[in-house]
């Protein structure tokens, strides 16, 4: 059995999104992150840097649990697990990975600090500005790419879809918008209407 310790968070939907569309059966188990049980000793045991989601796969030899933290790193595992969404072709494969540290480095710091601006009581317009440029620069940048390819990193569906698609599904929530981005819009429509991703968001936002 896998175990994902989640909450209703961007990168806790990242993992039942991929755990949806491989067939496999796992297990949301809710870190209320609203009453601090993310701080906890026994949540801190799986994951010291106090984050969501962490998956735990019971599935492996006894008593060799596998626990991995860090959304990009748990895709990769469930991605290799299965054989699923992540090309085996060194050129494409490399595409992906491309995506996966580009969301690192710069779509999910640039989501993440737009967020923490909008939830302040009082944000300063210029800090909110910026913020929001940063994430429209980030855009611009997918939106460039998904120009000539279907997806992300080429023109199959993979785990840099997922990971990237779990911050910009909150894209309304910290003010940003896609009217600007047709092909980031077109890409975004098309995930959102995969049956695999309604039922993850449907299982994350219950955790809420």
């Amino acid at each position: 059995m896998i175990e994902v310790h989640a909450y209703a968070t961007p990168n806790s939907l990242k993992v039942p999104i991929a755990l949806e569309e491989m067939g496999l059966d796992y297990q949301l188990v809710p870190v209320n992150l609203r009453q601090g049980a993310q701080k906890s000793d026994t949540f801190k045991a799986m994951n010291p840097n106090g984050k969501v989601p962490v998956l735990i796969d019971r599935s492996v030899a006894k008593g060799a649990d596998t626990v991995l933290s860090e959304s990009a790193a748990i895709l990769v595992y469930l991605a290799e697990k299965t054989g699923q969404l992540l090309p085996k072709d060194p050129s494409q494969r490399g595409k992906v990975f491309e995506q996966l540290f580009f969301h690192a480095s710069g779509v999910s710091p640039a989501y993440l600090q737009a967020f923490l601006v909008a939830i302040q009581s009082s944000p300063q317009p210029e800090a909110k500005a910026k913020a929001l440029a940063e994430v429209d620069r980030v855009l611009g940048v997918l939106d460039q790419a998904l120009k000539s390819h279907q997806y992300v990193a080429g023109d199959t569906y993979s785990i840099a879809d997922i990971v990237h698609f779990g911050w910009i599904w909150r894209s309304q929530a910290v003010g940003a918008s896609l009217d600007k981005f047709p092909s980031v819009t077109r890409w975004y429509s098309e995930i959102l209407a995969r049956p695999a991703v309604s039922t993850a968001i449907e299982k994350t936002m219950a955790l809420a």
